[in-house]
């Protein structure tokens, strides 16, 4: 999907002051602020979007590449990989950190920082959610650059302190009869400038990287449940920790089963005479066949309870059971003589509809009440 313009984003115009700017933003984050919209993530991707237009409109240098280029001009500052708090957490404090009790203010932010977290979306099949499975999967990721081993500096040199702040990471500016700290434009706050960058990734210490991990899934799991791999997430920067990597469970719907917490569920077509005269079902189960004894006389709808054929718990806990529901299947394309033995079934029956078909005589025996009761 392609990005909005970021002077749309504000709502301002190319020419508007860069004062005004930051009013612009200052007012659309407070409107997004994940404080003031708990649990909406329509506001919090509109959060990180006003953000990272901000990032760039608020930077001389990026503005002046972003109105010539637009966003190709500024694609290796803007946004990034960094997750929530990434490319834009200077800015925030600097704003309006004091109002929601945020950091930032005239301090100097450690350029070490941890790396975001990612999350993968595995689909399973119920047999293995059930029995557990080891699923190799392939991330997308940023790993630490081994030339530089992360420092972003060309091998043999190294970052430089900013001669603009000195290595304080904020500037001071006389505005009247203000004095005002802002973020160093030269160094954005970490207090060093990279002169010679590292070739292998541009100066940013990590380089994308697809990475094939075993994930090892308990027996027992179910759709929603979450697998942390620690420091499987995205490299931090200038030797930060790196982040987890959260594996998202989803079991696939099976054809045959369905599952309800520990127990699982399935119908089993019964011909009319098994029904009537009992006999005996196979019923299928995650374990193989099992035989199931269905009693004379037994109803459609009809529910049997197989212990023990469920689901182990993956938080501990007995193993659930398999409950089987008889369906009762009509039978179709009929020959001549099995419509004929049908109708004399039906006439040997007629005499004794109540004790033939006891739920049918019920049912119309109150229903014939329910007239007489209106009348």
């Amino acid at each position: 999907m392609s990005k909005r313009d970021y002077y749309e984003v504000l709502g301002v115009s190319r020419d508007t002051a860069d004062r005004d700017i930051k009013k612009a933003y200052r007012r659309m984050a407070m409107k997004y602020h994940p404080d003031r919209n708990p649990g909406d993530a329509e506001s919090e991707d509109k959060f990180k979007e006003v953000n990272e237009a901000y990032e760039v409109l608020s930077d001389a240098q990026k503005k002046a590449a972003y109105d010539q280029y637009g966003h190709a001009g500024v694609e290796q500052g803007a946004g990034g990989h960094g997750g929530f708090d990434g490319g834009f957490s200077d800015i925030f404090g600097d704003v309006f950190g004091d109002i929601f009790g945020g950091g930032g203010g005239g301090r100097r932010r450690s350029s070490v920082q941890r790396g975001a977290d990612l999350r993968y979306n595995l689909d399973l099949s119920l047999e293995d959610a059930v029995r557990g499975v080891e699923k190799s999967i392939r991330v997308p990721t940023l790993v630490g650059c081994e030339p530089c081993h992360g420092s972003g500096a060309k091998p043999g040199t190294s970052a430089k302190v900013c001669g603009t702040c000195g290595g304080n990471g904020q500037v001071r500016m006389q505005q009247g009869f203000f004095s005002v700290q802002q973020t160093c434009p030269t160094c954005r706050g970490e207090g060093k400038v990279i002169s010679e960058p590292c070739s292998s990734c541009r100066g940013q210490g990590r380089v994308e990287q697809v990475k094939t991990l075993s994930v090892k899934i308990p027996p027992g799991v179910d759709t929603g449940d979450r697998i942390r791999l620690s420091g499987e997430g995205e490299a931090g920067s200038h030797g930060g920790p790196a982040g987890d990597l959260y594996v998202q469970v989803n079991v696939r719907q099976h054809p045959i089963f369905e599952r309800d917490g520990r127990d699982l569920y399935c119908e089993i077509p019964i011909s009319f005479v098994d029904a009537a005269l009992g006999g005996e079902l196979e019923v299928p189960t995650l374990n193989g066949r099992v035989k199931l004894r269905v009693p004379a006389e037994t109803q459609t709808g009809k529910l049997f309870r197989l212990r023990g054929k469920g689901v182990t718990p993956v938080r501990g806990g007995p193993v659930g059971d398999l409950l089987v529901r008889v369906v009762l299947e009509t039978p179709v394309s009929l020959t001549s003589r099995q419509k004929e033995l049908l109708k004399e079934f039906q006439q040997e029956t007629e005499g004794g509809k109540q004790k033939h078909s006891p739920k049918k005589h019920s049912f119309f025996d109150s229903v014939k009440q329910f007239f007489e009761d209106m009348t």
